[in-house]
Parts: C-alpha cells; structure tokens; sequence
C-alpha cells in the first residue's frame, strides 16, 4: 500500500505541473515615444511637491547624460522644460516640456532613470517621490514646423 501511494504521489508531482496554469511574463514597459518636429507635454504637478518634482527631473538629466543610448544626448539638447508662474484652480501647477523629439526615442521619465539607477532601493526612492508629486500628462500637442520665423 505503501508504495502504491508513493508511486501515485510521484505520479502527481510529474503530470500536475502540466495542468497548472502557465507563468504571466512580465512585459518589458512601453515606450513614451514622441512624433512630429515639436511637442509640448503639459504635466500637472501638486503646488506643495514642485521641488519634488525637479529633483525627479534633474535625476532625469542626470540619466540621460550617463545614458549609453545613443539618443540619450539628443534627448537633453532637445528638451526644455518650463514651469508656469500661476497655480491652476486646483492649486496645481502646470510644467510644459518643449521637445524636438528624436524619433523613437524613450521620454518616459521613471524608465529613463531605471537605465542609471539599477539598486531596487533608490529606484522604489524615486518612484514615491515622482508618485507624491501627482504628476498627471494633461495633454500631449505634436506637429510639424508651419514656419520657423529665426530663418
């Protein structure tokens, strides 16, 4: 009996795993990717956490410039960051990143940090400070130069 239920126990072991539902993979994140020959990103940042959100962004340029991507020093040389004087309605205040994108370029900003900064700690540091500042993409506006009025 003994060895019975041993065999039917080792029996289980073997054929159960083929039953089990099979492991999600983790996907790699998306790109934010920018077209067009200008955009403007208006972000929305909480009055209270705009110092929060520029440590965030010099961590940003600090990745890019340390980044090995070959598009990481065209990203810095193309992108301006602007924060308007006035809180909103909602006490919030408004921050427009002027951008000539480099095509296919990542501008997401977390992803472009995680690239330099690889300690799980400092990274999960990072992502509660960018968190606390109620960062939120109001709106994205891409286009191609009309007319460039400088020539």
């Amino acid at each position: 009996m003994r060895r019975l239920s041993g065999l039917v126990l080792a029996g289980a072991m073997l054929i159960l795993p083929a039953f089990a539902q099979p492991a999600v993979a983790q996907q790699a994140p998306q790109k934010f990717t920018i077209s067009g020959d200008m955009a403007v990103l208006m972000v929305s940042v909480k009055g209270d956490k705009t110092a929060d959100y520029e440590q965030v962004l010099g961590k940003l340029k600090d990745a890019l410039m340390k980044s090995e991507a070959p598009e990481a020093k065209q990203q810095l040389a193309g992108w301006k960051i602007v924060k308007t004087p006035m809180p909103q309605p909602d006490g919030t205040i408004v921050y427009l990143h002027i951008i000539t994108p480099v095509a296919g370029a990542d501008y997401s900003v977390l992803q472009n940090i995680y690239t330099v900064v690889k300690d799980p700690t400092e990274q999960k540091a990072i992502y509660d400070q960018y968190v606390g500042t109620g960062a939120k993409n109001l709106s994205l506006l891409t286009g191609s130069v009309a007319l460039d009025m400088g020539k």
